[in-house]
Parts: C-alpha cells; structure tokens; sequence
C-alpha cells in the first residue's frame, strides 16, 4: 500500500462493520485504516495524503458529527462520507451543509459508497493542491517589504494606481515600481494572475 497517495479512513465502533468496508474498499485497491473511534482517527490521520472518512454518526466519545466540526476548525483537507444505521435527516442536513459527500444509511449499496469514496478523494486530492498552492505564495509574498504590502492590498481592492498613490501618500511611479517588485517576488504572468492566486482559497489578502 502506497504511504502518499489516497487513503480511506474507516471509523466506526462496529468492527463487522469496519472488516466489511475495509473488504469492499481494499477490493478496488484502496489504502485504508481502521478506527473504532474519533480519538483514534484524530491520533491516525495523515492530513498529507488526499483522504476520506467512511463515517458513522453514533461513535463513542466525540459523536461523528462532533468529529467532522473539529476537522473543520483544523482546515483538514480530508472529505467525508457519512454512514448511518439510523435514519436521521436533520443530522443528515447539517452534515451536508458542513460540507460532507454524502449521508448514507446502512446497509448502503457497495457501489454508491466506492462511488462516494472516489469522489471524496477527488475533492481532498483538490484541498491540498489549492493548500500547497497558497503556502507557496506565502512563501513568495514573504518577501515583501510594507509598503509593498501595502500596495498590494489596494491593488486587490481593484485601485488605479493613482488612487493608490493617493492614499498611501507617494508618486504613481513609486506605486507602478512597487507593483513591478511585487509581480516579480510572485512570479505572476498579469495582475489578474497575482490577484487570483492572494485571494485564493480563503478570500483574503496578504496579512501585514
């Protein structure tokens, strides 16, 4: 089994449960894991690999939807794919607005879960390009100096240069040489280039 690519994680208090996934996913070639709880997953997970938790709601200890607001607050690039042995659309609504896959109820089809699976691990496999994406700006945006933060700012905002020099008090030709310094630091083709990648994927520029 592969140590950096996919993996599935299995969480669920049941083992029967577990070895049957675990068959059903290894089957298909999957990497997998097994877990009987959230603490165990929390102390197993590898947040590097593109990953998917094949989830039970009711767990011991923290429940699964417990489990998936926590790995929201840790910004894991894992996705999520409920299962249930108890059918229960309110939970099965909050789940899907947190962003999980999919609710399933047991015993679910084995090919709607590898089908789940597969794309949970599309959108995880997504997740760490767009994180590796923006650590790489960061790296590059380090560099610069303040006031070339500045301006970077106001150019996100969408500010002529004028507008620029205005605000910040210097000359559109100091505003045009900075925004020449900041395109080279970021290694961006255009404007509109340098612009998508500050603001992606959290929506916010660079902090000070």
């Amino acid at each position: 089994m592969s140590e950096t690519g996919p993996i599935v994680y299995i969480v669920d208090d049941d083992p029967a449960v577990r070895d049957a996934v675990a068959f059903l996913v290894g089957s298909v070639g999957y990497s997998h894991r097994l877990c009987a709880s959230a603490a165990e997953l929390l102390r197993a997970m590898d947040d590097t690999r593109p990953s998917c938790l094949v989830l039970d709601v009711r767990l011991p200890g923290l429940s699964g939807l417990e489990l998936q607001r926590e790995l929201l607050a840790r910004e894991c690039s894992a996705r999520i794919v409920f299962v249930s042995g108890h059918g229960d659309i309110p939970k099965a609504v909050r789940a899907i607005r947190l962003g999980a896959i999919d609710f399933l109820e047991k015993p679910f089809d084995d090919q709607a879960l590898l089908d789940r699976i597969e794309e949970a691990l599309a959108a995880s496999a997504e997740a760490l390009q767009r994180r590796e994406s923006r650590q790489k700006l960061d790296r590059k945006l380090s560099g610069l100096t303040e006031r070339e933060r500045d301006v970077l700012r106001l150019v996100i905002a969408g500010k002529t240069s004028k507008a620029i020099a205005l605000e910040l008090g210097i000359s559109v030709k100091t505003v045009e040489n900075h925004r020449h310094n900041i395109m080279t630091k970021a290694d961006a083709a255009s404007v509109a280039q340098l612009i998508a990648w500050a603001t992606e994927p959290d929506g916010s520029a660079p902090s000070r």
